[in-house]
């Protein structure tokens, strides 16, 4: 993409908005000692997830990883998120937001560590602008926080969406609001992104990856939303390319009762797994490398307000994904079954147990391509 045309995109994201804001008459409020807030406002938050982890499958640790020697972890406790984060609000329009992982020190912390480091400034409801590493919107997962989601983790999707620059933590800008157009409401993002991953000093090159994301609300009574993404760009002067739609709903069965369901698709490039490969080892076109899932994640949910038992929930994720699906296919399907018992309110704390199947339809030994059933027990603690 020309060096114009990368101007005229930072024109768009970081002066045009100004002028916008200037034509709306949008003014600040006046300055009053007695009934104006007082800024900056900080709101400081954490999260332990803390888990145990046995698996059950033949040789296979509690990794994933098939060991055909026959030497294998099979059970441990683990750490597998200590966050930090400081949420501050410098106006009313504007906000700074940190977020550190301290668990990812337990291994090598290099590009890992820092999650969240962006500047965000709301001009009004219709346009909204972010700049730094965050997490940019295309898809169910990447609008929740992963103490809240209805399973154990994000799903293989997500992850491997995220290698590719697309989900996950990534740096770059994006320019978010909302509309109404006749009765139904729109939320989109826009975002440009260097595709590299977190917490690099540079992009690797000169491409960058253009994301948006438009979602539809087709239901105020169930909560029915219909989500469209998209994205293209370059990598190392290869075009790539991600889409994806999805849906959810939450319907009210009884006063007690709450069923919600999340449906995800996505496809796009795995030039991750492209460029990884040595040049005579893989094919001259890059979009012979590319990824494909889909997932369903029902979830039915029992108030309790018992105690300090606040409701219990089961949910089961059934997910397909394949990440070379036209050059070597190995599809990989997996079931996640839990139950989860909240304590407090909004998952303050929180005991889930439950399992990840995981079929392949080849198993390559000595590798994470193997059958697995992985048993898990997750505390989590959020405040």
């Amino acid at each position: 993409m020309s060096k114009n045309l990368h101007v005229i995109i930072v024109f768009v994201f970081f002066i045009l908005p100004l002028f916008m804001n200037a034509q709306t008459g949008i003014e600040p409020a006046p300055e009053d000692s007695e009934s104006s807030v007082k800024y900056p406002q900080f709101q400081f938050k954490g999260l332990l997830q803390a888990r145990y982890l046995e698996s059950f499958g033949e040789n296979v640790d509690v990794l994933g990883v098939h060991h055909s020697t026959g030497e294998v972890t099979q059970s441990s406790f683990d750490i597998k998120r200590m966050r930090i984060g400081l949420n501050t609000k410098l106006s009313e329009a504007t906000e700074v937001v940190i977020l550190v992982n301290l668990a990812d020190f337990k291994s090598d912390p290099k590009g890992k560590v820092l999650e969240n480091a962006y500047a965000k400034y709301t001009f009004n409801k219709y346009i909204a602008l972010t700049g730094g590493q965050f997490r940019p919107a295309f898809g169910i997962e990447e609008l929740v926080p992963v103490d809240i989601i209805k399973s154990f983790d994000f799903s293989n999707q997500y992850y491997e969406f995220g290698k590719n620059g697309w989900t996950s933590f990534q740096i770059g800008a994006s320019a978010t609001g909302s509309v109404d157009v006749g009765k139904i409401p729109i939320s989109y993002a826009i975002s440009v992104l260097n595709g590299n991953g977190r917490n690099q000093e540079m992009d690797n090159d000169n491409g960058k990856q253009y994301a948006t994301r438009w979602v539809f609300g087709l239901s105020k009574v169930h909560k029915i939303n219909l989500g469209l993404n998209g994205g293209i760009g370059k990598r190392s002067n290869q075009k790539v390319f991600a889409v994806g739609a999805d849906i959810t709903s939450d319907f009210k069965l009884t006063d007690k009762f709450t069923f919600d369901l999340q449906i995800e698709y996505k496809q796009g490039t795995n030039q991750n797994l492209y460029f990884s490969l040595p040049p005579e080892g893989r094919t001259a076109k890059i979009d012979d490398y590319q990824m494909r899932g889909i997932y369903f994640l029902p979830n039915l949910r029992y108030l309790v307000d018992y105690k300090k038992l606040t409701a219990l929930e089961l949910s089961c994720r059934f997910e397909s994904f394949d990440n070379n699906f036209k050059t070597s296919p190995n599809l990989r399907r997996t079931y996640t079954p839990m139950i989860s018992l909240e304590f407090g309110k909004a998952y303050t704390g929180r005991i889930e147990m439950g399992f990840e199947i995981d079929k392949y339809d080849k198993n390559i030994p000595n590798t994470a391509y193997y059958n697995d059933n992985l048993f898990l027990i997750q505390f989590q603690c959020r405040l």
